[in-house]
């Protein structure tokens, strides 16, 4: 079974600060992550700017409301604990730790010992979903990423009290009723509001949402909401996860390119292969075509060979129409013409060659799909254990295939990371067809 660590799928560094605000596990979410660090051997601290529960804690908790003698309780405990909770007091009344000045925060990570600090940065009462208050978040200017959590239990349910914090201010927030039946859309529009999810965030900070509580049944609902997110270019990325279940991260949601190769002479064939019909279309447009009803964010077509004539056939399309001016140097230089046209807020790109008739937009789907559950650096293709095209590269690899010259196209960069690659396993051979030759075109009629 694949299992994806939230370390991975934050993205989380030494010497950073992540940040929870939401609902719906975002302490259980906390501890997790400290639990996953702690394993790497990392130093980790806990705490709040707000209040927690007594019971979620770290076995070795310090409460110090000085800021001076805080960070030196601090750095005393860590040579002896891999993982500490600060926090200034202890409420008995409530039951709950009350949090240090996020200005501590800030000291905690410069701090020499320390590896990372995990920030607990509002309340929710148990709740799914909500709104904060005026008084929250209180979100250290430190926090290299910022996680509004939700969770997807809240989907299906009225808008009130008992799965929303401050139910009120949530219908302010979405234009809803009290008591209206929570949406995809609306637990997306909370989480993107500037008055939610987004409320006090450092320009600066990395924005991954997580939809907490995903299970089977609640994957499509997750997804919609991770769709919608994305629409958000402040988003760099949507968990959907279960944050209490042996396997925390069930997807990484981000965005995906696709660049078509398209530049070549078509040496072999003796004609543009992009013009040859496929489909009441040419060959070129049918695959563009295909690659636009795929779950990708962008789509470029790299062109070359007799730019402006093949380029004509897509120009009412969304595509990106790229022209490589050296495409008789080889595929390596397409590659570098598309990646260079890729947007940054992608993370992983799809390679499509321009002469696979038998492209399915499934393929490409099922790819993405492959690649969100496991963040490979590569996912690729195969049957019968033959590997085949479309293959999909993260954004790791983008430095190194730049530097690829000659006719290779990926194929170094994947020995080189051989022991990486992440399979996808097709019943379909025909699926792999490319077509070099008149005999191959008239063996795909």
């Amino acid at each position: 079974m694949i299992t994806m660590r939230l370390t991975k799928a934050l993205g989380v560094k030494r010497n950073r600060v992540v940040s929870f605000v939401g609902a719906g596990g975002k302490t259980t979410a906390m501890f997790r992550l400290a639990e996953e660090l702690i394993h790497d051997r990392w130093k980790v601290v806990t705490t709040t700017t707000t209040m927690l529960r007594r019971e979620q804690r770290s076995e070795h908790t310090i409460l110090e409301s000085d800021h001076k003698t805080a960070l030196e309780k601090a750095r005393s405990a860590l040579t002896e604990h891999n993982h500490i909770t600060l926090a200034a007091s202890l409420s008995e009344a409530k039951g709950k730790l009350t949090g240090i000045a996020p200005e501590t925060v800030d000291a905690l990570i410069a701090m020499p010992g320390v590896d990372g600090v995990i920030v607990e940065a509002d309340g929710a009462k148990g709740r799914s979903l909500k709104a904060p208050a005026p008084y929250e978040p209180v979100i250290p200017q430190s926090t290299a990423i910022l996680v509004p959590v939700a969770a997807v239990d809240a989907v299906g349910q009225p808008l009130d009290e008992d799965f929303v914090h401050r139910p009120e201010i949530v219908a302010g927030l979405v234009g809803a009723e009290m008591g209206q039946i929570i949406s995809p859309q609306m637990i997306s529009t909370v989480l993107l509001h500037a008055d939610g999810g987004l409320k006090s965030a450092p320009p600066e900070a990395t924005i991954i949402p997580l939809i907490n509580k995903v299970s089977e049944d609640r994957t499509e609902a997750a997804r919609d909401i991770a769709r919608t997110l994305l629409e958000s270019t402040r988003v760099e990325r949507v968990l959907l996860a279960a944050v209490a279940e042996e396997e925390p991260v069930k997807e990484a949601w981000g965005r995906v390119a696709a660049v078509v190769l398209a530049a070549g002479g078509s040496s072999r064939f003796g004609s543009p292969k992009q013009l040859l019909a496929w489909k009441g279309k040419t060959l070129l447009e049918h695959v563009v075509d295909t690659a636009l009803e795929s779950s990708v964010q962008q789509v470029v077509v790299v062109l070359g060979h007799e730019a402006p004539r093949i380029g004509a056939l897509l120009g009412h399309r969304s595509a990106e129409l790229v022209v490589n001016a050296h495409w008789a140097a080889g595929q390596s230089s397409s590659i570098r013409t598309g990646l260079q046209a890729v947007q940054e807020t992608c993370e992983a790109c799809l390679f499509i060659l321009a002469d696979q008739p038998n492209l399915t937009s499934a393929l490409l789907d099922q790819l993405v799909a492959r690649y969100r559950r496991t963040l490979a650096p590569i996912v690729a293709p195969v049957c019968r254990g033959r590997r085949g095209n479309p293959v999909l590269f993260s954004r790791a690899l983008f430095r190194e295939l730049l530097h690829v010259r000659g006719d290779q196209g990926g194929r170094q960069v994947m020995r080189h990371h051989e022991h990486e690659i992440e399979t996808l396993e097709v019943a379909d051979e025909s699926l792999f067809l490319d077509i070099d030759t008149v005999d191959d075109y008239e063996r795909a009629k």
